[in-house]
């Protein structure tokens, strides 16, 4: 079945761009109007985001991020066969800003949030650092797409871990350089167990992970957003948050996290992921304290 799955990707894949995103636009008028995928969730989201806008500028932007969201899963398809060099024209970003690192001998924890088109960068990336790219992520409980998926990011020599063993595919790579990327944006299975911040006006829950890595092995921080020029274009803007992470507390570097990526999501409102529940847990004293 797997065979037969990548074989008919692969022959779709083959079509050029403006033909798949032809279809992209079909697929977003079924999803948005008849499936409504998510859409309450994305909605409400975006009402606890955006309060001061109007119902009319809220549907624009979920709009935009639905055809966003689809193009990101034409693309994705398209991975199976594109060339290196078409998809280094069509993402770019200021890579010297991680390259120039290097010399200092340090590693980097590159913190992202859900915003598209993260599989292409994460092949570009691969090809454009010095470093050994390793990828923490979620395993897809479908073995087929598993497959098909861990076939795809690591087609460039990526390295991914899995966050079910974290600890465990991490020790070998531990006392090597490497760029270390997390999706620090998360949001925590276990609410007692995370930073709480105010993040757009409303207490939410971060993953703790990711500062006490980057300060128990005293990495470099970079923090990174995508946008979008144009369709089937994407540049990606890299910035360095700290480097010497072991120089900051959890709370302060997460802090900073929190603010970076609150910033950039007002900026490109339509690129982050609204159809994850970012606020599904609402705040305890318990908990413990809301940092503002």
């Amino acid at each position: 079945m797997y065979y037969f799955i990548y074989g008919f990707l692969y022959l779709i894949s083959l079509l050029p761009l403006r033909f798949l995103y032809l279809f992209s636009d079909a697929v977003y008028g079924f999803v948005y109007y008849i499936l409504g995928y998510r859409k309450k969730v994305v909605i409400s989201n975006l009402k606890i985001a955006f309060p001061g806008k109007t119902e009319a500028e809220r549907i624009s932007i979920a709009k935009k991020f639905y055809h966003n969201l689809i193009d990101m899963f034409i693309e994705t398809i398209k991975m199976v066969s594109v060339s290196d060099k078409v998809l280094e024209k069509r993402f770019t970003a200021n890579w010297e800003l991680i390259n120039s690192i290097y010399q200092s001998g340090k590693s980097v924890q590159l913190h992202v949030g859900h915003n598209f088109n993260w599989e292409w960068g994460n092949m570009v990336l691969t090809k454009n650092t010095v470093f050994k790219l390793l990828a923490v992520y979620m395993p897809f409980t479908n073995k087929i797409i598993e497959r098909l998926f861990y076939k795809l990011r690591t087609r460039n020599g990526a390295i991914f871990l899995r966050a079910t063993h974290m600890k465990e595919d991490f020790l070998s790579y531990k006392n090597s350089q490497y760029v270390l990327g997390l999706v620090a944006d998360q949001n925590p299975g276990d609410p007692y167990h995370a930073w709480w911040f105010n993040f757009f006006g409303k207490p939410t829950p971060f993953l703790q992970g990711p500062a006490r890595a980057a300060i128990s092995n005293d990495t470099a921080v970079v923090f990174a957003f995508i946008h979008k020029p144009r369709r089937g274009y994407y540049h990606a803007v890299f910035t360095l948050a700290a480097e010497n992470a072991r120089f900051f507390t959890e709370q302060e570097l997460t802090q900073k996290f929190v603010s970076y990526i609150e910033e950039v999501i007002k900026k490109y409102p339509d690129m982050w992921l609204w159809s994850h529940r970012r606020w599904k847990h609402e705040w305890k004293p318990e908990y413990g304290q809301v940092i503002n």
